[in-house]
């Protein structure tokens, strides 16, 4: 299957990009290393083209019933201008997708994780309400996110949107840099910074002016690479990782988004007969004692037991030491608990700690 190719794919390449494939697209890993960019992002602001995400926009007099039963939070709570972390759960409790949800006047705009797109979809479709419209965007919009605690003083000189005045998780439509657009004041590094939405064919006009705009902070393209570790040492979830059909979001430590009070949703029953009967494993942050790289599926072990597994791990590069997520039994989850983790056949002391990592 041929990759798909986002709107700045050619920007990526005259940049000297590294393009991997990354849910259908070609997407960009890295610049000049994952190290240098993810400390640019946590010293000043960085830029990532984002564009491979879904949108996809629930409309109609039945947009609010719908969006309340596909997801786990409370989209009634919601106002005009304000979006929301929310997740998708089957019937079991099993988490379809993580995403985030943005309220307008008429629609909801769910912004969904690449890969799942597809599946999402289909899965919204199948549980479709009459009085509403469910459409797939994900085409139509070139997404950047602009990161780090520079970002508001760069994209301010491009803007009369006072974005000041966005609090966190809050969204405004304006120009920037002479386009229309969706301001959000959101992102998945851990650091201030903004998401745009607009039209794929401005999408090499807001880029340039985005880094003329930066030039003074040492503004600084960023991949996938350096978005992954800085979305762990916030203990953000990843989908696939941390999260999937096989976890439910109360022992993945999204209890706070999962509003069982909130009326019925697809799921809910499951997670009410979890809460009751308790929680058998719990999503715990961890940090190596020693030097070593926590992976993927490596075990975790306590007094010579399996514990658990890791869900995601690597090298911090601001603390410089192993650190992780991963599942263990709900009686090793205690903060300060000693652990191991089996890298490479070798036990590698670990601590549990409580997140953020940084």
């Amino acid at each position: 299957m041929e990759l798909k190719k986002t709107a700045l794919y050619g920007t990526h390449v005259k940049l000297g990009a590294k393009m991997v494939p990354f849910a259908g697209y070609s997407m960009p890993v890295q610049y000049t290393g994952i190290r240098e960019e993810h400390r640019r992002v946590r010293q000043s602001v960085g830029v990532f083209d984002v564009s491979h995400m879904g949108e996809i926009i629930i409309s109609g007099p039945a947009a609010l019933q719908m969006t309340e039963l596909l997801t786990v939070n409370d989209v009634a709570g919601l106002q005009v201008g304000q979006a929301h972390y929310t997740a998708m759960c089957y019937p079991d409790g099993g988490i379809v997708d993580d995403l985030l949800v943005y309220r307008f006047e008429d629609k909801f705009l769910l912004v969904v994780n690449a890969a799942n797109k597809d599946k999402d979809y289909a899965w919204m479709l199948k549980n479709k309400l009459e009085g509403c419209t469910i459409e797939d965007v994900s085409d139509s919009y070139t997404q950047l996110a602009v990161q780090g605690k520079m970002a508001e003083a760069t994209l301010q000189k491009l803007t009369d949107v006072d974005l000041s005045a966005i609090p966190f998780y809050w969204f405004k439509e304006g120009a920037l840099a002479g386009v229309p657009m969706i301001i959000s004041r959101t992102g998945y590094t851990g650091e201030p910074g903004f998401e745009l939405y607009f039209d794929n064919e401005s999408a090499v006009k807001v880029w340039l002016a985005v880094f003329e705009a930066g030039a003074e902070f040492d503004i600084e393209p960023i991949g996938l690479g350096a978005r992954d570790s800085l979305r762990l040492e916030k203990k953000m979830c990843l989908y696939g990782n941390d999260i999937d059909e096989t976890t439910n979001p109360l022992e993945a430590g999204l209890g706070w988004i999962t509003k069982l009070d909130k009326g019925d949703f697809i799921g809910r029953e499951a997670l009410l007969r979890v809460k009751q009967e308790g929680l058998k494993r719990r999503l715990v942050a961890f940090t190596l004692d020693a030097p070593g790289f926590p992976r993927h599926g490596y075990a975790l072990i306590k007094d010579g037991e399996n514990i658990g597994h890791v869900t995601s791990g690597t090298v911090s590069p601001i603390l410089e030491k192993g650190i992780g997520l991963g599942y263990v039994k709900k009686e090793f989850s205690k903060i300060g608990t000693s652990i191991e983790v089996e890298i490479r056949k070798k036990r590698v002391a670990a601590t549990i700690i409580k997140p953020p990592f940084v």
